[in-house]
């Protein structure tokens, strides 16, 4: 215990910079994925096909060239500095929301067309249909694979620790300098994992059972 009673400071900073990150990909990921779920199954070829191709790009793209392609090609474009913590968000938050839109789209395809056909017979508008009808049905078909890609979020969150992002990624460098056994380390930041997994994992159950009963 020790390990981490003697280094309360770095661990609240590192799992501060862990949540930051899970919470503003997460953000940026569930509005960009349900905009790209939308596109992907859109009755305008032309929206249809962006949404094929970025996810096709990024989605093939690995998690590291995409931080790779944030920090040494989009900041010199903007010839700007930008923080870490934002780009570390923003490449986060554009990746997962590939696998938030395919999971969307899975989740539309569940729906009957018959639905969204006696919907649009009633006049409205591709964009009420999905979120009138389509989107609240779909939502409760896929709460565990989208659980699933916001898990896979939260680890991913470590990749950003090799770009100068602070987090539980970073920690054992830095513990490693004040001459902590660097094992030690590495088995408390997988617990504090665990940890935070299965509390995901109690809110993906109490979603469950809350959308359930909605029924």
């Amino acid at each position: 215990m020790g390990v981490i009673t003697d280094n309360l400071d770095l661990w609240g900073q590192t799992l501060v910079g862990t949540l930051l990150l899970f919470f503003g990909g997460g953000a940026v990921a569930l509005v960009l994925g349900l905009i790209v779920g939308a596109m992907r199954v859109s009755p305008v070829p032309i929206a249809r096909a962006f949404g094929t191709l970025y996810v096709n790009l990024i989605r093939n793209t690995p998690l590291t060239l995409v931080f790779f392609g944030f920090v040494f090609a989009l900041a010199p474009l903007l010839e700007t500095r930008i923080p870490p913590l934002q780009l570390g968000i923003a490449a986060l938050g554009i990746y997962t929301a590939t696998y938030v839109a395919e999971t969307i789209r899975s989740g539309i395809n569940t729906v009957p067309v018959g639905q969204a056909e006696a919907a649009r017979a009633l006049g409205l508008t591709f964009g009420q249909v999905m979120s009138l009808v389509v989107l609240p049905q779909a939502f409760r078909s896929v709460i565990p694979p989208m659980m699933s890609v916001f898990i896979a979020l939260l680890k991913n969150t470590t990749v950003a620790a090799g770009f100068s992002v602070v987090n539980l990624g970073s920690i054992r460098s830095y513990m490693s300098e004040r001459g902590e056994n660097q094992m030690a380390v590495i088995l408390w930041v997988m617990v504090i994992f665990i940890v935070l997994v299965l509390v995901l994992s109690w809110v993906q159950r109490r979603l469950e059972i809350r959308w359930k009963v909605a029924r």
